[in-house]
């Protein structure tokens, strides 16, 4: 099968393959010295991330006994940082209506093996009842579905006497 190139270009040429555009005049010449094929274990990979690391601490003044940590899959990673590091001490509800909230599930229940957990689910793109989770409860929940275009309207659900 062939696939034909588009007859047309977009009308702003500043894209890439994430939802973030490239910056006006970026070229390849911007990758000269990237770390490309190359696992972030090796020798040169360490490198970087350290680069990166201490860059991170100097422009952002953040204390030495700071711990920074650079993780993949933008805020995916970042949630399942989290997730890792503040979950355990109470209850837990996880809230799943699209792929990443039904990967949150697994992580909690499969990886972390929380058991004190609730899970409240709907179909792909729906919304479950938000007026059954339990404010004494840590909450965990994709606010932006982006895989199923449905997002949490607004906070108004989560009680203000929730424990924080």
């Amino acid at each position: 099968m062939v696939i034909a190139k588009p007859g047309l270009r977009p009308s702003c040429p500043h894209f890439s393959s994430g939802p973030c555009a490239k910056r006006p005049g970026w070229s390849l010449q911007a990758l000269t010295d990237a770390v490309l094929g190359r696992s972030h274990r090796s020798k040169i990979g360490k490198a970087k991330l350290k680069r990166a690391i201490d860059l991170t601490r100097e422009v952002l003044e953040v204390p030495a006994d700071y711990r920074i940590g650079i993780v993949p899959a933008s805020d995916t990673g970042a949630v399942e940082m989290a997730l890792w590091s503040l979950l355990g001490a109470r209850p837990v509800t996880v809230l799943a209506w699209e792929s990443f909230g039904e990967g949150w599930v697994t992580d909690v229940a499969k990886q972390l093996k929380l058991k004190d957990m609730t899970v409240l689910k709907s179909g792909y793109g729906e919304l479950p009842d938000l007026a059954k989770v339990d404010p004494a409860t840590d909450i965990v929940f994709t606010w932006n579905g982006t895989t199923s275009g449905v997002r949490v309207p607004n906070a108004d659900w989560i009680a203000a006497t929730a424990r924080g």
